[in-house]
């Protein structure tokens, strides 16, 4: 049985194992999306008829679920539904760009002052509206708590939508919205604070784990913190000094930045994130793992750190899904 999708004047017949996104792509309709796997939550909208189902609600807070939002990626109606994209005002808390900073070639900090509280942690992603209607999933890569913004490392990517709008348009004092946050990879104090813990990531996938470090640093955890943080280049590498000048400051907490084609005796270790990040678990049983960037490399190294030894409810992960 053919099911409809209607959104604004028009219906549409939704094709056997298309979303709402799908259905809604193909009749060339604009809508913003990112990941296409329901993790970024930036394909939001709101059902006026029909019932979302539970994978499409699942990972939205309780207010998003009660006002029948959902994930379109993730919804795969069985009878005629009616959708709408939600009011940015109503779904998402505007914000002001305070800072546009680059980090290295292809990676631009991005600092953003809430015009409301909003509930973050560092470590979670949130979904940045730009007042084109693009949206595009970020990691905190700051301590929102301690500090009056909220930091993001936004990789710049040749020709797409949102890069574009941050090089030729973005400027401070402009309004932006910011939707969420979700995510469950983030520091939590347990067992006294003296776990060991490993952070690693490539690309921008460092600005969580620079979240999650800063935060248990912050909460005064005891245990061993060794960041690595890998790249194909050095050039690639960003906020290499701030990193070190914090391993000087904190005698538990490690930084190594590696490169995959680098050469030997120079600032970074050169080979393989995985293989290090393997070789530096000690404590199996009770070290803490977070890994985030390429889902290919958190992927793999979740996999090998598993079979290394160590405690699959000790793997947090966060993979950045590009944008298709």
């Amino acid at each position: 049985m053919a099911y409809k999708i209607s959104y604004g004047d028009s219906t549409y017949v939704r094709q056997a194992d298309d979303s709402v996104l799908d259905t809604l792509l193909a009749q060339g309709i604009d809508i913003p999306h990112s990941c296409r796997s329901g993790v970024c939550q930036s394909c939001l909208m709101q059902a006026l008829e029909g019932v979302p189902s539970e994978a499409a609600q699942a990972g939205l807070k309780s207010t998003y679920r009660a006002k029948a939002y959902f994930l379109a990626c993730c919804w795969y109606p069985e009878e005629d539904v009616v959708v709408k994209l939600p009011n940015t005002a109503d779904s998402a808390v505007a914000a002001t760009i305070s800072e546009i900073e680059p980090l290295n070639h292809n990676v631009v900090r991005l600092r953003l002052i809430a015009d409301k509280p909003f509930d973050a942690i560092a470590g979670q992603h949130l979904t940045l509206i730009t007042p084109h209607n693009v949206a595009r999933s970020y990691s905190i890569a700051n301590v929102p708590d301690e500090e009056a913004y909220i930091e993001l490392h936004v990789r710049v990517i040749a020709n797409g939508k949102l890069s574009s709008w941050l090089l030729h348009e973005a400027k401070t004092g402009m309004a932006v919205y910011l939707r969420g946050p979700a995510g469950e990879c983030f520091y939590v104090a347990e067992d006294e604070k003296n776990f060991p813990i490993i952070l690693a990531g490539t690309g921008t996938g460092l600005a969580p784990l620079l979240g999650i470090a800063r935060d248990a640093l912050r909460q005064g955890h005891r245990g061993d913190i060794h960041l690595f943080h890998g790249a194909l280049k050095p050039e690639d590498l960003y906020l290499v000094e701030y990193l070190q000048a914090l391993s000087d400051r904190y005698a538990h907490f490690n930084y190594t930045p590696c490169v995959l084609h680098g050469l030997d005796g120079k600032f970074y270790v050169r080979g393989d994130i995985q293989e290090l990040v393997v070789a530096d678990i000690a404590d199996k049983k009770n070290t803490r793992i977070y890994l985030c960037g390429a889902p290919e490399l958190v992927n793999s190294l979740k996999k090998k750190v598993f079979l290394a030894g160590a405690s699959l409810a000790h793997i947090y992960h966060d993979a950045f899904l590009p944008s298709k």
